[in-house]
């Protein structure tokens, strides 16, 4: 499982570092992908094929096939070097405004890889217990 934010920056060349804590959980190889919100998912492999395989399961309406072509067509196999960095896609790092400094944040089963800048624009707690309510309607009870 991935918690945690961590704050670090690209190198010349795109690449990041992953944090030592997440590099175990992520495995060697791994797979960046587009995310809501402006970020991009980081997925374990076997993480990755769970949710490829719900992908193909989805009924084939244009809204999916187009969810579907979006997500694949961004999707990039990674790896970690010796030194726990990965290098971001050019085209993803482009898309996601990810030019400098950049937050990776666990969630659960994925890293979230954001923009700094990005990332502050979203990270107010001030609405958490109006958020709070509401995941008590499917009960969870914070």
């Amino acid at each position: 499982m991935f918690m945690g934010t961590y704050e670090h920056s690209l190198d010349t060349k795109g690449r990041v570092i992953i944090p030592a804590k997440f590099r175990e959980a992520l495995g060697e190889t791994f797979v960046i992908a587009p995310g809501p919100d402006g970020c991009l998912f980081a997925y374990p492999e076997e993480k990755w094929g769970s949710f490829v395989e719900k992908l193909e399961t989805m009924p084939g309406s244009k809204d999916v096939r187009l969810f579907q072509r979006r997500i694949m067509a961004g999707a990039a196999t990674c790896e970690l070097d010796k030194q726990g960095r990965t290098l971001i896609p050019p085209k993803l790092r482009a898309k996601f405004g990810l030019e400098k400094d950049v937050v990776l944040v666990g969630v659960m089963s994925k890293i979230e890889i954001w923009s700094r800048e990005r990332w502050e624009e979203i990270e107010n707690y001030d609405d958490m217990d109006e958020i709070a309510e509401q995941m008590a309607e499917f009960g969870l009870n914070y």
